[in-house]
């Protein structure tokens, strides 16, 4: 059984998910995958203390606070892969973004492999079940492109806006997918 429960923020509806301890979703109304990993039946309860902490931390983080994320306890479902991936974005710093292609190398280096798929990447990216806390939106395309954002390029921009991030050199493709 998982529960659930609702917060309202500046980028819209928030879906948050918890089998009770751990935080194992959270997603932005009408993402893409929204509540991907949701089985079973869903009960909504308010007072579960992960989510009265999930739901400060938030607050923090929209008013322009710097919240860490290892200030919550996290459980987003997935395979070992992307929980590397996920570990990765994690270590990004507010106020920067790292590309596809530097988490593949990061990931090729400590696996011992040669090389590492920057689409891979990116799918793995894209299923992150804890939108914002896990910071899939600071990771942009080599160029610069902002690219690749489950819940929409608008909410990317406005939450790299948000964290202080120089937008001079990013930019939004003319067909972005």
């Amino acid at each position: 059984m998982h529960y659930i429960t609702d917060y309202l923020s500046p980028v819209g509806l928030l879906r948050l998910a918890s089998k009770g301890e751990s935080l194992e979703g959270l997603w932005i109304d009408g993402q893409k995958y929204f509540c991907a990993g949701l089985t079973g039946e869903t009960v909504r309860d308010d007072s579960l203390n992960i989510f009265k902490n999930t739901k400060d931390w938030l607050e923090r983080y929209f008013a322009g606070q710097k919240p860490a994320v290892s200030e919550l306890m996290l459980e987003p479902p997935g395979g070992e892969f992307r929980q590397s991936v996920w570990n990765i974005l994690c270590r990004i710093p507010y106020g920067h973004v790292m590309t596809y292609g530097d988490i593949a190398r990061e990931i090729a280096e400590k696996t011992g492999r040669s090389s590492m798929s920057g689409q891979a990447v990116g799918g793995a990216v894209s299923h992150n079940p804890v939108s914002i806390i896990i910071p899939c939106h600071r990771v942009v395309g080599t160029n610069g492109s902002l690219t690749g954002y489950a819940g929409g390029i608008a909410v990317k921009i406005k939450l790299l806006e948000l964290e202080g991030v120089d937008m001079e050199h990013l930019f939004i493709p003319k067909n972005p997918c």
